[in-house]
């Protein structure tokens, strides 16, 4: 059994640095009117009335795990205040896509989160696709922020949620970000 309290800390990073975070994970949604911003998973948000999630918008988030679809939010995104995508392990890569899907598709302007196994090497490509919030609790990474650093290669090969000025008609031609 491992012990909880030597658990990696969690903090909470955006491309303007770290930051105190309002929000909390929670498996039941608290009582109406109670103070908190709360993460729900996909199933409990779904649960709740659209009048509650429409009255308690400003303090309700959605997560999303892996096997769960975009389209289950895709009416829903005006009763929510933040989309967090989770990668449960380094390999499973399927929320990027998930966050290119909400930034291209359907339009989705409030912060989208990555949560769970957020890793040195990734971080360039989920800044790429639309992720504007991070959970970061690897110790390499949390020390590469802490100096500014993100990583990542200067040069797009393809489009992406936050898109470059391309130069030239060819994407192996387009400059450095």
């Amino acid at each position: 059994m491992t012990d909880p309290s030597s658990a990696p800390e969690t903090r909470l990073w955006t491309p303007s640095g770290f930051r105190d975070d309002d929000w909390r994970h929670a498996e039941e949604f608290d009582a109406p009117g109670s103070n908190g911003r709360l993460i729900l998973p996909l199933k409990t948000f779904l649960e709740i009335p659209a009048d509650e999630r429409m009255r308690d918008r400003d303090r309700l988030g959605v997560l999303l795990a892996p096997a769960e679809p975009v389209d289950a939010i895709a009416d829903l995104m005006d009763q929510l205040s933040l989309v967090a995508l989770a990668f449960p392990a380094f390999s499973d890569g399927r929320s990027f896509s998930k966050a290119e899907l909400l930034r291209s598709r359907y339009g989705y302007t409030g912060p989208i989160r990555a949560t769970g196994q957020v890793l040195v090497d990734q971080l360039p490509h989920m800044l790429r696709v639309g992720f504007d919030q991070f959970e970061v609790s690897n110790p390499v990474l949390i020390e590469r922020l802490e100096r500014g650093d993100t990583g990542g290669i200067p040069f797009q090969y393809q489009p992406t949620a936050t898109s470059s000025d391309v130069q030239g008609k060819y994407s192996w031609r387009r400059t450095r970000d």
